[in-house]
């Protein structure tokens, strides 16, 4: 079993080792499907969100542990990238890799449970004024991202945690573990977002004020942001989607 922790986590280790066998015992269960989520009491107390990844199959757990990082350890990695660039993600703790048959097991993620309460997910049914408060709030976020050569591949609503803390509206994303890092291109960027389910006018407004953030042209951005957008919902994406 190999268990990396962040540097200033490093007197949880004893309680990380023991938490593969007790895993299925501790904390409540919030996520429940191809992988588990569960939040728990860590060492010190406190509440921790322990994600577990499952076990891949056949060759790709070998593939996962010689070839490849596990999706564990590119969370883990990825988290302490994102908050050294000042972008928003619940705190990496520690990750932990089992072997089973020469190979991968089941990996954890354990992180700070974010003080961030809610889902972005919640405005794909409905469609709220406190959404159009949001809007140019996540623009400037994603922006910053972007600008921080930060690509989420999975830039969704259910990835997405917000709240409005101190009277302004905080965001942090979560499932990290597919992410690219270099620079990101206008045409990156509006594609990254095509996930993102929402009536046309408020692709709009995240345009105009996503364009500003970075300098570009918001003609051309609104532009990519509806093209990348048809086309992802126009092929076999269509729950939720709505025109004006």
């Amino acid at each position: 079993m190999k268990i990396v922790t962040d540097s200033q986590y490093d007197s949880w280790r004893e309680w990380l080792e023991q938490l593969p066998a007790t895993f299925s015992e501790q904390g409540k269960v919030i996520y429940d499907a191809r992988n588990q989520i569960r939040i728990m009491n860590g060492w010190d107390g406190s509440e921790v969100c322990v994600k577990r990844f499952h076990a891949p199959r056949f060759l790709n757990r070998y593939i996962y542990r010689y070839i490849r990082d596990s999706k564990a350890k590119r969370s883990f990695e990825n988290g302490l990238y994102l908050l050294a660039h000042g972008v928003g993600t619940p705190q990496p703790i520690a990750y932990i890799e089992e072997t089973s048959w020469g190979g991968l097991g089941y990996s954890y993620l354990i992180t700070r449970v974010s003080a961030l309460k809610r889902l972005h997910r919640e405005f794909t049914l409905a469609y709220t004024p406190q959404l159009e408060e949001t809007i140019r709030p996540l623009a400037r976020f994603t922006a910053h991202m972007h600008d921080e050569g930060i690509l989420h591949l999975d830039f969704s609503p259910g990835n997405i945690l917000w709240d409005k803390v101190d009277g302004e509206y905080r965001f942090e994303v979560i499932d990290t573990n597919r992410m690219i890092f270099g620079p990101v291109s206008l045409k990156e960027g509006c594609r990254s977002l095509r996930r993102l389910c929402a009536r046309r006018s408020f692709f709009d407004i995240f345009a105009q004020e996503y364009a500003l953030a970075r300098g570009m042209d918001e003609a051309q951005c609104t532009y990519w942001i509806l093209y990348y957008r048809d086309r992802f919902w126009h092929h076999g994406k269509k729950a939720n989607y709505q025109y004006d």
